[in-house]
């Protein structure tokens, strides 16, 4: 009998026999993979079943010459295709129902991540501001992937920070802003610094894979009803202990790169409190110098008043409130600093000292498991003059037998923790050295582009009044102070008192003795008439760098001096000596 019918069937139209084993060549059944059945016949046709009612008689029979067929089919293939074989002997039993690309194509894992971006700020009197913020996140732990508009205030991000820090000894949590910036409370510059420091702060805690594991970060955000911390962690020493500990020599680090991290970051945690205490001083000193000048400018252009001559009180009025604005601008620069520097360091500052406080918890930590392994060896010490001693009693061996695992076990819980806070803490302090440079060099950026903006503001202030200054009288008034001659013709460009060579308020450069002229001016003196040829040059123009000759006759003194006169040889003496 031909045992080949049963496979080629007619009846059986449908494919193979389930019950044979699978060819060389064929890696899955006809159809499905696997059949949802037991048996095959079970979903047939009605005239299928019918049919196979008419070949149950033989059907135990056939079932047993395809058992006998497969097996001489299988030793067939062992003879005729050895190159197989390799295949068949990697392949297991149950890669018949998982086949191999489909075992190998496993979907890769998804990448948990959590992203959040602050909206808006909300400010009620002094009050605590709320901040306002939505979060998108795909890990399994949260409720829904998206949270709109959560709601917290800045006391309830300090204390989500607090706990993380406490929780969390193997990253380095940033410190958190402060609420309000010397910009002052409710102006656009100080809500646009308070939410892209928020918005750092979130940024970076949030790609932290150490702190968005914590579960205190999914009640932050699910939270319905404001936020507090569910278990209130500490750090592990506090108070007089932790002084105490401070006081010691650090102990053994296998890491030299934390070991000398730490006074690194504390002698940066100790200058940029200093600097922030330095600039809080010199901003204080300019608002004092701002309300100074703004006096000063009022009582400056109050003097119009009793002032008979007509271009000196013109000059007075303008010029008081000129230095009124230069005080003004005095008061912002002021502002400007402690916004810029000022702010910046005394953040820094805190979380430097964040920083310093977390390695300090590693070197405690470090020493606990110290105590830890001497621990463990004085109970295996003990358990070793145990099993020599020649009375043993069972009390005492087992009460050995539990001290010894209990201390092993903690020596190895710590070894672990410390392997752990040690590798997360290399990768943090790294990021840490990055992100602080970056703030800082931006900081002194925008401190700087700020001082310029300032100073060209005043100077620009300055230039303005120089024409009115000039208008005093024809002479060209106090911007003739220290000039020799009369100049033929005014320098037309108003524009600049800058120039290549200094100083060009009237065009004509300054005398080198005008110090000493200013001093001799006030004691009674004569001078001779100079030299015909030093006329000629004087009126050129050109006699401004020499210096006259003093003569003893005091004939012509007393002539060119006059009470009521007030020219460019002795107004500098004259102001010199005057008091307002």
């Amino acid at each position: 009998m031909d045992y080949s019918a049963i496979s080629h069937d007619p009846d059986h139209s449908s494919g193979s026999s389930p019950w044979g084993s699978p060819r060389a060549d064929r890696t899955t059944f006809a159809g499905n993979d696997v059949p949802s059945s037991p048996l095959p016949g079970q979903e047939q046709s009605a005239d299928e079943s019918e049919q196979s009612q008419h070949q149950s008689p033989n059907l135990s029979a056939q079932l047993q010459r395809a058992q006998l067929a497969d097996s001489e089919e299988q030793a067939h293939f062992a003879t005729q295709q050895p190159q197989h074989a390799p295949q068949q002997q990697q392949s297991s039993h149950p890669a018949r129902y998982h086949p191999g690309p489909r075992s190998n194509a496993r979907p890769p894992a998804p990448a948990y991540k959590i992203q959040g971006k602050i909206t808006s700020l909300e400010r009620t009197g002094k009050k605590d501001p709320i901040l306002r913020f939505d979060i998108h996140t795909n890990i399994p732990k949260f409720r829904t992937t998206q949270y709109r508009d959560v709601r917290r205030t800045h006391s309830e991000f300090v204390k989500l920070a607090d706990h993380l820090i406490s929780a969390n000894p193997e990253a380095l949590v940033p410190a958190v802003p402060p609420p309000v910036t010397p910009a002052g409370a409710g102006t656009d510059e100080d809500e646009i610094r308070v939410k892209s420091s928020m918005q750092r702060w979130l940024n970076y805690v949030l790609s932290n894979d150490v702190l968005t594991q914590d579960d205190e970060m999914v009640l932050f955000v699910e939270s319905d009803f404001g936020y507090s911390p569910v278990v209130r962690m500490k750090q592990p020493a506090t108070g007089v202990r932790r002084k105490m500990l401070k006081q010691f020599a650090p102990p053994p680090d296998d890491t030299p790169e934390l070991q000398a991290a730490r006074p690194m970051v504390k002698m940066f945690y100790l200058g940029t409190m200093d600097a922030n205490h330095k600039v809080d001083r010199v901003v204080k000193a300019r608002r004092g110098l701002g309300l100074a000048e703004s006096d000063f400018g009022v009582k400056l252009g109050q003097m119009h008043v009793q002032e008979t001559h007509p271009g000196l009180a013109a000059a007075y009025r303008k010029l008081g409130k000129i230095i009124q604005t230069v005080g003004d601008y005095h008061a912002v620069q002021a502002t400007a600093e402690a916004t810029t520097m000022g702010d910046p360091l005394g953040y820094h500052s805190s979380d430097a000292f964040i920083v310093k406080e977390t390695l300090t918890n590693r070197h405690i930590l470090l020493r606990d498991l110290l105590q830890a392994q001497q621990s463990a060896s004085s109970k295996r010490a003990a358990a070793d003059r145990l099993k020599v001693s020649s009375s043993v009693r069972s009390d005492k061996v087992d009460e050995a037998i539990n001290a010894l695992e209990e201390a092993q076990s903690h020596e190895e819980y710590l070894t672990k923790r410390t392997q752990r806070v040690t590798t997360n803490l290399l990768q943090e302090k790294r990021r840490w050295f990055d992100r602080t440079t970056n703030d800082l060099l931006f900081s002194l950026r925008e401190y700087t582009l700020r001082q310029i903006e300032a100073e060209r503001r005043t100077l620009a202030t300055l230039e303005s009044v120089r024409p009115d200054i000039r208008a005093i009288d024809a002479s060209g008034g106090l911007s003739r102070l220290g000039r020799e001659t009369h100049p033929s013709t005014r320098r037309p460009n108003l524009a600049s008192s800058q120039g290549p060579k200094g100083d060009a308020w009237s065009g004509v450069p300054r005398r080198n003795d005008s110090f000493s002229r200013s001093i001799s001016g006030s004691v009674s003196g004569s001078f001779t008439a100079p030299p015909a040829g030093e006329e000629e040059d004087e009126a050129n123009g050109q006699g401004a760098d020499k210096g006259r000759v003093r003569s003893t006759s005091q004939v012509g003194s007393i002539a060119e001096e006059d009470d009521d006169r007030l020219d460019a040889r002795n107004a500098a003496s004259r102001l010199a000596t005057s008091t307002f």
